[in-house]
């Protein structure tokens, strides 16, 4: 939602946590669209960078999947406290504490960018779409993955924690803007929505709740989140095997900046 004063997420507090969800940790895997890029457009050495890099997840899984090919790995994110972690996990990687609006980094500097649940934190999106069109190489490309919460009003964090869809229709562009802004600079976007729909235990995911890592959480009033847990936990001791019907939407966009 664009004009609207959005909440931010302090991550030097979830640092410690983030990391403790095996749904983010076991769902990074080996890029596709990664190894597509290389192997069409052949390099001496290729750029790569973890736009928002948080503690190196995605970094790990590359570095390791990639070894056949000469790569010089990048991450930049804003927290110290998640770069920290980063640094524990990918040695060999260069690291940097920076903004995504304003990146410390020559122009026409990487051959892809990759950005994973990163984009609805910047609270100047257009300026960050204006600096990765800066240091992307021509030809390079833009991946962008995220949830497309407009496509997923039934998500079960939403269901139990009401007041979460409200501050992430504040975060979230629309499918249909991003495509625009993204097209606006030039570059050529190839964009697709992911949907399910599925039938969950409550008792699986009131772990995840209860970990609070879920950034929309970090945004929510002591009371708005308690009330949620509370429900979550009554139905959970009421009903053990209760389940509730939730659905989910993931949105890859691949952006090409033309030559």
């Amino acid at each position: 939602m664009k004009g609207v004063q959005m909440k931010s997420t302090n991550y030097s507090r979830i640092a410690d946590r983030y990391d403790r969800n095996q749904y983010r940790v076991e769902e990074v895997k080996v890029d596709a669209d990664l190894r597509e890029y290389m192997v069409h457009q052949s390099q001496s050495e290729y750029a790569v960078l973890d736009l928002s890099c948080g503690t190196g997840l995605y970094l790990e899984k590359q570095m390791g999947g990639f070894t056949d090919f000469p790569v010089t790995w990048h991450g930049l994110d804003a927290s110290e406290k998640m770069l920290e972690k980063a640094k524990e996990r990918v040695k060999t990687a260069s690291l940097i504490q920076g903004f995504a609006e304003n990146m410390p980094y020559d122009s026409e500097s990487f051959h892809f960018i990759s950005n994973n649940y990163a984009f609805h934190h910047y609270d100047h999106k257009e300026q960050v779409l204006n600096e990765i069109e800066r240091v992307l190489k021509k030809g390079g490309i833009y991946k962008l993955h995220n949830i497309a919460i407009h496509d997923m009003p039934k998500w079960w964090v939403y269901q139990y924690f009401p007041a979460a869809y409200y501050e992430d229709q504040k975060r979230y562009w629309t499918k249909e803007v991003l495509y625009q802004e993204l097209s606006l600079r030039g570059l050529t976007v190839k964009l697709t929505v992911n949907y399910r729909m599925e039938q969950i235990r409550v008792a699986d995911y009131l772990s995840f709740a209860e970990n609070r890592d879920i950034s929309v959480l970090t945004l929510l009033s002591d009371q708005d989140y308690q009330q949620g847990i509370e429900r979550m936990c009554y139905e959970v001791a009421a009903a053990p095997e209760k389940t509730i019907v939730t659905d989910f939407a993931e949105l890859f966009c691949i952006a090409e900046k033309n030559q």
